[in-house]
């Protein structure tokens, strides 16, 4: 096997990356990968690692004019190429332009919106619907639309476990 970076010497180092249902090898020689640091974890290049080689020169401030600072921490695009970590919360918006493409193949999304149990989400997402209705309800009782006000009944009856009884007219 040869090598993908230099297309001339047999590959040594051989990484493979499985994401989702798709499998991505990356075959390298002994100097490509000293070079790409693969040899040497903490200077490591997680975007590339990630992504394939290259991928993260989109994030490399020698491909770009200036190097780019976070204000808040003064941690630099060289320094999350190095570590794959950002410095602080503002990173993700001092470098959002970079990281959106990086993001949405590492992840589902470019927001994280975090782990909750299902029964937990479910209860949350219920408990908030109950309030909606029976502001919607109140609503309906002082605008005397008994009707709708009715049916909001029902249906926060129904959420609630509560099964509506059907009166006789």
């Amino acid at each position: 096997m040869i090598c993908c970076v230099c297309k001339e010497k047999p590959a040594t180092v051989h990484l493979t990356q499985i994401v989702g249902e798709k499998m991505q090898k990356l075959d390298l020689c002994e100097d490509c990968a000293k070079a790409k640091g693969v040899n040497d974890p903490t200077s490591f290049a997680m975007a590339d690692l990630m992504l394939g080689l290259g991928a993260s020169q989109e994030l490399d401030p020698t491909a770009g004019a200036l190097e780019i600072k976070c204000p808040r921490c003064g941690f630099s695009q060289a320094d999350f190429k190095k570590s794959g970590r950002l410095g602080c919360p503002e990173c993700y918006q001092t470098f959002a332009d970079g990281l959106a493409g990086l993001l949405k193949t590492m992840h589902k999304g470019t927001r994280h919106i975090g782990k909750t149990p299902e029964a937990l989400r479910k209860s949350r997402e219920t408990g908030d619907r109950l309030k909606l209705l029976q502001k919607k309800l109140n609503k309906a009782v002082e605008t005397e639309d008994f009707e709708l006000a009715a049916q909001l009944r029902d249906e926060i009856k129904a959420l609630s476990g509560v099964v509506p009884t059907k009166t006789a007219r």
